[in-house]
């Protein structure tokens, strides 16, 4: 349901399996493996006590995912952005590139591993038909909100207002059978719940708020908020004292908005497999439910977990990533949990 503040509970584990680990015996804080051609990076390796069970990443003994009879998005997917607040055009570039790599499945527009190739995970969810989560994302309306119409504090019943603002202004129509919204807001504007509890949520509107019941998603620009938190790791709270790999290189070099990319992509995967809080979820409370991303918080490749992200890449710039994207983008994105696999999963795993 939500991007929660789980990441400094990640980083405290971490700080604590690195400080047991390194006693008595320096080592170097980075490992570079020159793999296929690629260079593979993690920050820290696991111990090997951890790092001997290749699928550390996920336990299907610890997971009751069921699905509640609920709709997925399995028609085409149609996005409407609604920018609250200012956004460069650059900003607003790369957080399109990224939703239209989704659908880029040309592997010479976008390298192998891809965003695509890491939302044919997502893509194996399915309704009670049978039918599969769409692989067809389309942007089908923007609407720039700069005036702050609902001022620089929203809340989460604020937000549907923002919703209707954009809709009753016409920029887009109407679309509660394909479409969903994404509301972004930038540096600015602060968020009920931001930063101390969550770095993005969905849900849907209300009809008394809206008019129609239309999913949604909110995720918040943190780059000056609390970038240790939500753009983790390209930031790194100040209380680690030096400790661990230190912050990680953006791939786009905007910590902002590549930390929203992450997010995006975690409130993305969850809004199209559960849209209406009633399709895939775990746990008996449809209102706090641990969904397909929350199973993966913190995970973006093979050798993931306890408070380590798994091996992922750097470029020659020193940037970190895991998935290419359309127009030669790099994007850092976390797994997801794969109904087959009954474990956390991405493109760039190595096993």
């Amino acid at each position: 349901m939500s991007f929660p503040m789980f990441q400094l509970f990640l980083v405290i584990i971490f700080i604590i399996i690195q400080f047991g680990s390194n006693h008595g015996s320096p080592t170097k804080q980075t490992t570079v493996l020159d793999i296929q051609n690629q260079n593979y990076f993690n920050p820290k390796l696991p111990p090997r006590t951890l790092s001997s069970n290749k699928k550390f990443e996920g336990s299907s003994d610890l997971v009751n995912l069921r699905y509640h009879m609920g709709p997925v998005l399995s028609s085409p997917i149609n996005i409407y952005l609604i920018w609250y607040g200012k956004w460069t055009p650059s900003q607003q570039l790369l957080i399109k590139d990224f939703l239209l790599s989704v659908s880029t499945f040309n592997h010479r527009a976008a390298p192998s591993p891809s965003v695509a190739e890491w939302w044919s995970t997502v893509s194996l969810y399915t309704d009670q038909t049978g039918a599969n989560i769409s692989r067809s994302v389309l942007i089908a309306g923007e609407y720039s909100d700069r005036k702050y119409s609902q001022g620089t504090h929203l809340t989460r019943l604020s937000i549907q207002d923002v919703i209707a603002e954009a809709v009753k202004s016409k920029p887009f129509t109407v679309d509660h059978k394909k479409g969903i919204y994404l509301v972004l807001t930038s540096v600015d504007v602060t968020m009920q719940d931001f930063c101390r509890a969550v770095c993005g949520f969905h849900y849907f509107t209300f009809a008394s708020k809206v008019g129609y019941t239309l999913p949604y998603a909110w995720v918040g620009n943190s780059g000056k908020q609390c970038p240790e938190v939500c753009a983790y790791p390209f930031a790194v709270p100040g209380y680690m004292g030096g400790s661990g790999p230190g912050a990680l290189k953006a791939p786009n070099g905007d910590v902002g908005v590549d930390g929203m990319i992450s997010v995006l992509g975690h409130e993305l995967a969850e809004l199209s497999s559960n849209p209406l809080v009633n399709a895939w979820y775990a746990g008996e409370d449809p209102v706090a439910p641990t969904e397909i991303g929350d199973l993966c918080e913190g995970l973006y490749g093979t050798g993931g977990g306890g408070g380590y992200m798994g091996q992922v890449m750097k470029d020659k710039d020193g940037r970190t990533y895991n998935l290419n994207g359309r127009r030669g983008r790099k994007f850092l994105v976390q797994w997801i949990w794969s109904p087959t696999l009954k474990a956390c999963a991405g493109p760039n795993a190595m096993d």
